[in-house]
């Protein structure tokens, strides 16, 4: 490579069209993209709207506009980038593999380095984003603020009065499908939580921001599975978010500091698991945040080559069968980043038919986006509500149990069940295989639940 090579794909002043110096959006994501339409019906924002500019080969035809000084970073232009639920179904449709994603998520960036938020949004983004999701101690603090309104029974009062309504419908909806708020894993177990048996190796778990407040559960059930098939699992104390909602949000800058700060607290890690399709993804494609950067890249290379869904893992390293008997019929959702962004789809379905009495009922279209996309249900609730309703005439009828590996979707999903007045339960992938395992030890014998 020769130094004028160099110099233009490392220089972090580097410039594109109309785009702003440095982190432009990449030339090779689009070159292939010959417009063919395969990707209009796995577009769920094209699907709803019929719109060209809100469909993947529209968006990508408008970044390259961008790049070529056509069209402006304005208003028109952030409109359909931030419409995309980023939700990649348009890469498993598109035969030349075109990396729509990430192209979304580089322009995003130079749309808020542009057109930064401001007024109250901007001060309602910066406080979560930077101020709470990186921090588990108050992420944590309002979890348990949440939990003591439910348990004073203001909530309850607020319902009854009529004074929740004055939250947006969607909100109310959320909190009333939001678990109980248990004790977050990182202070709920010691750093390293030794195996049940033989140990076979040790693994690192990121126990992930929301995800470790308001499903804890998911984290402790997690644990319980790994610890049982001899996983001796690590939780360091200074890995933190995994950036996810900083990106798609355009905050890129944000993404590369916490992405620094997990690459340096799973440093010892052989293995990273991720039972969250949205941050597993992000954490794998944390070399893209690193591209101006060619050191950095590097150790992003090495690390997101360890990130791996913890049902992927479990999948390709063995697992004990569990015997507790599950007499239910469960049907399975796709999130979309554990799906089509890391080609997930086999593993957990697999998992699921080793727990004896569960029926596995197929779902058409499992891997639609349920409209959950982050936080995308609440910067954009009427289409995520549209999109949510759709998926909601997939699900099979006659289920007792969705499974998903997303807590995003596991939310939406139960927000669409309480829409339509269904009785099925939103599970994650490993409360079931957990429930099954505890079985087996409380009565040493199958039983119906």
């Amino acid at each position: 490579m020769n130094i004028a090579t160099t110099e233009t794909a490392t220089s972090p002043s580097r410039s594109l069209g109309n785009y702003l110096a440095g982190d432009v959006p990449d030339e090779n994501k689009w070159a292939d993209c010959v417009h063919c339409g395969l990707c209009l019906e796995a577009c769920p924002t094209y699907l709803e709207t019929g719109h060209e500019h809100q469909s993947p080969r529209g968006r990508v035809h408008l970044i390259k506009s961008v790049a070529d000084g056509k069209i402006e970073l304005n208003e028109s232009f952030m409109d359909p980038v931030f419409t995309c639920l980023d939700c990649r179904a348009c890469e498993t449709a598109c035969p030349a593999n075109v990396q729509v994603g990430g192209l979304i998520e580089e322009a995003r960036g130079q749309i808020r380095r542009a057109m930064p938020l401001k007024g109250w949004r901007g001060a309602v983004s910066r406080f979560f984003l930077n101020g709470v999701f990186p921090n588990p101690d108050r992420l944590t603090k309002l979890g348990g603020l949440l939990k003591f309104l439910r348990k004073s029974g203001l909530l309850a009062l607020a319902r009854k009065t009529g004074l929740i309504k004055v939250l947006p419908s969607h909100l109310e909806e959320m909190e009333r499908v939001t678990p109980e708020i248990g004790v977050p894993v990182r202070k709920k177990f010691p750093e390293v939580i030794p195996v049940r048996g033989e140990r076979k190796k040790r693994v690192g778990l990121l126990t992930g921001c929301v995800m470790d407040v308001v499903f804890s559960n998911v984290n402790e059930a997690t644990v319980r599975v790994l610890t049982q098939n001899g996983y001796e699992v690590h939780v360091p104390r200074d890995q933190t978010c995994c950036g996810a909602l900083h990106v798609h949000a355009g905050d890129r800058e944000s993404g590369r500091k916490l992405a620094r700060k997990n690459i340096e607290a799973f440093n010892d890690a052989e293995h990273v698991l991720v039972n969250a399709a949205g941050c597993g993804c992000a954490m794998k494609e944390y070399p893209e945040l690193f591209r101006e950067d060619p050191e950095s890249r590097e150790k992003a290379e090495a690390f997101a080559e360890k990130v791996t869904d913890v049902s992927k893992f479990l999948y390709d390293h063995g697992f004990e069968p569990p015997k507790g008997r599950i007499d239910a019929r469960v049907t399975y959702h796709d999130a979309c980043h554990l799906a089509h962004g890391q080609g997930v789809r086999e593993e957990p379905r697999s998992l699921l038919r080793e727990i004896p009495g569960l029926e596995l009922v197929d779902m058409p279209h499992a891997d639609r986006c349920c409209g959950s996309a982050g936080i995308y249900n609440l910067t954009h609730p009427e289409m995520a509500g549209a999109i949510l309703e759709q998926k909601m005439t997939y699900v099979p009828e006659e289920v007792e149990l969705i499974s998903m590996g997303n807590p995003g979707c596991m939310l939406q999903m139960a927000v669409g069940v309480l829409r339509h007045g269904r009785s099925a339960k939103v599970v994650h992938t490993m409360e079931l295989l957990d429930r099954s395992y505890q079985i087996e030890d409380q009565t040493g014998t199958d039983r119906e639940v």
